[in-house]
């Protein structure tokens, strides 16, 4: 399914094992750049560190394929990237878009409770660059999943106007391509400007875990990798991965 002034190839499927399975394999085929994948409904979707991603009908299931030209450590880029797009797009349908809020480095939390993810998984070129990048994004439109380890709302729970997925989809990846436009003329700060000012409270204290250990500090903003700067009193630290435990769920006035 194309639009005509889009530069994406979706395809939209009524059931799915998993988008993010389908396009993993476009990419190792070689599939060009701008392919996407929606289903209506997954059977087996997965989130980060290996999660089951439950995939009800009514919310949206999408991966995508990027080809991006840069080096292999610039691949953090686009999940943030990402991310800042999804939160516009999602924040068009919501009565109150101060209330969400970005969670390093792959959530989007609507007053304090996650309603989306994204994941990212890459593959290098062989000459130091990205190969492919693919990119799977969850939103919660119409259903919340439970999940045991964190509280989880939706578009529909929080008041918001619940769009149809695959109009959804054409909205977020619109956003995507005013991004990459952006991206590719500016570099990545203006993408680390825009995370930041939807992230965490300047200042605030954050608990991460990072290979089975428990990191605090205040949060520092990102530094222009996309890694995550935290103030400790044995000096700054900056982490490239690891998974946020605690923050601040006050919601940003001026996004």
């Amino acid at each position: 399914m194309n639009r005509p002034d889009a530069s994406w190839r979706l395809a939209v499927h009524e059931e799915l094992a998993s988008t993010q399975d389908i396009v993993l394999a476009a990419a190792a085929a070689g599939e060009p750049a701008g392919f996407a994948v929606l289903a209506r409904r997954q059977t087996a979707g997965r989130g980060t560190q290996g999660r089951a991603w439950n995939s009800s009908e009514g919310n949206l299931h999408l991966s995508l394929l990027l080809r991006p030209d840069g080096p292999l450590r610039s691949v953090p880029h686009w999940s943030l990237l990402a991310a800042v797009a999804l939160a516009e797009a999602v924040a068009a349908h919501l009565p109150e878009p101060a209330a969400l809020r970005l969670k390093w480095p792959n959530d989007l939390l609507l007053d304090g409770a996650k309603c989306a993810g994204i994941l990212t998984q890459a593959a290098p070129d062989g000459a130091g660059g990205a190969g492919w990048v693919v990119v799977g994004i969850g939103v919660n439109l119409r259903h919340a999943p439970h999940l045991g380890d964190r509280a989880t709302t939706s578009l529909a729970a929080r008041g918001g106007a619940v769009p149809e997925p695959v109009s959804f989809a054409w909205e977020l990846l619109g956003r995507l391509d005013l991004w990459r436009a952006r991206y590719a003329a500016e570099g990545f700060g203006p993408v680390r400007r825009a995370w930041m000012a939807r992230g965490p409270r300047p200042g605030s204290t954050l608990r991460l875990r990072q290979a089975g250990r428990l990191v605090e500090g205040r949060y520092g903003g990102l530094d222009g990798d996309g890694r995550l700067l935290l103030e400790r009193e044995e000096g700054p630290l900056a982490i490239s991965s690891g998974e946020i435990e605690t923050q601040d769920p006050s919601p940003v006035r001026n996004p």
